[in-house]
């Protein structure tokens, strides 16, 4: 995999990491909701629903 790429999508696995953390130590119910939409020149728009979006834009690796 193309180290540009997975640097690209850090951010937004760590924040589903993070999202899911949160999750699990509240004192309640909770969900999260994963939305991938594709974008021109080989990117994708990533929207993490929790409460608040939290959206990311990253680079598609080449086909």
């Amino acid at each position: 995999m193309n180290a540009k790429v997975d640097t690209d999508q850090q951010p937004a696995k760590a924040k589903l990491l993070e999202l899911v953390d949160d999750i699990l130590a509240h004192d309640g119910y909770g969900d999260i909701r994963v939305e991938v939409r594709i974008l021109k020149r080989r990117q994708k728009e990533v929207i993490l629903h929790c409460g608040k979006q939290y959206r990311y834009v990253i680079d598609c690796p080449g086909e």
